[in-house]
């Protein structure tokens, strides 16, 4: 019988055949394999002060605002992130980030999130000043408020208004919530001037150098010490300030609060960066083997028909 079994084994189409039927047994059984995967809950703050609306971003070789820029790298971000993960949306402007919601999962809330981000908009904002490095102690806040712990995704150029000073620059050499952190630099790094809207989303002007200067007397230390910038809008176009992305400024930050930095170029490298963030935590779960066993046992299937000293020496002759 032995022998028997060995004669018949030694035909290729008999070994493929048997080896095929074995892999098909063994998909037919859907065994698993026990795997632990971190679970990760991102927010995704999109800065949404005025010099966001600078024009010097392209999508589509068309230029657009550095806003609608970051929105279009959340979408792709959502789109690819898996299932199970959580997402909340936030939005920063003045000292403080505001989330719309505790972080969801995002394969059943997909068009909501998408919803969400399509309306971000910057007349949402609540304050005229920008104070990305006072914002940190209060994000920090917002998420220990969340049910479960959150990496934070802050899309930003990097602008502080008005202009950092002695009064206005908070000491951040002990905090340590940073570490699941990572900023996105957005923006050029060629000076654009920052468009001014009115309530109605009409263009009235460019900010003006004044309104980024340091302001004298008593205003440098108005606001709990966080200064307040000029309204005006520039006069002509030699005194409109020009916006830059600030990505030494950002470095900087990122390295103070054990942050993680990357320019904001694509979603497939943001995502990476995001991969890189400790998770949320840890769960065990099930791998099903049957898809790749069957897989197997198909492709084995198929090769006792394929004739290999044939197609050598076809490839042979072909040289």
């Amino acid at each position: 019988m032995k022998h028997y079994f060995l004669n018949l084994l030694s035909n290729k189409n008999n070994l493929f055949l048997f080896i095929s039927f074995l892999f098909l047994l063994a998909g037919l059984s859907n065994p698993t394999l026990n795997i632990t995967r971190g679970i990760y809950n991102f927010i995704l703050i999109v800065d949404i002060s005025q010099s966001m609306n600078t024009q010097d971003m392209k999508l589509d070789n068309k230029n657009v605002s550095r806003l609608e820029y970051s929105k279009s790298l959340m979408n792709e971000i959502v789109e690819k992130l898996p299932c199970k993960t959580k997402v909340s949306i936030g939005m920063f402007a003045g000292v403080s980030v505001s989330a719309t919601y505790s972080p969801i999962e995002v394969c059943a809330n997909f068009n909501n999130l998408n919803a969400t981000i399509k309306h971000l908009d910057w007349r949402n904002t609540w304050s005229g000043n920008t104070r990305i490095r006072e914002s940190v102690v209060n994000l920090a806040r917002l998420i220990r408020s969340f049910p479960e712990s959150a990496q934070v995704v802050f899309f930003t150029d990097g602008e502080e208004a008005p202009k950092l000073h002695a009064f206005n620059t908070r000491d951040l050499t002990q905090f340590q919530d940073g570490k699941n952190w990572l900023f996105v630099g957005i923006g050029s790094k060629e000076g654009t001037p920052i468009p001014k809207y009115d309530s109605n989303n009409q263009l009235i002007g460019y900010w003006s150098n004044e309104s980024f200067a340091l302001q004298p007397g008593i205003a440098q230390i108005s606001e709990s010490n966080i200064g307040a910038r000029d309204d005006s809008v520039a006069g002509g176009t030699n005194d409109r300030y020009l916006s830059k992305l600030d990505e030494d400024y950002l470095k900087k930050l990122t390295q103070e609060i054990s942050a993680k930095y990357i320019q904001g170029k694509s979603s497939n490298i943001i995502i990476e960066r995001m991969n890189e963030l400790e998770p949320a935590w840890k769960a065990k779960s099930k791998f099903h083997m049957k898809p790749i066993l069957i897989f197997i046992s198909l492709l084995f299937f198929i090769l006792r028909f394929i004739n290999l000293n044939q197609i050598t020496q076809w490839r042979f002759k072909s040289n």
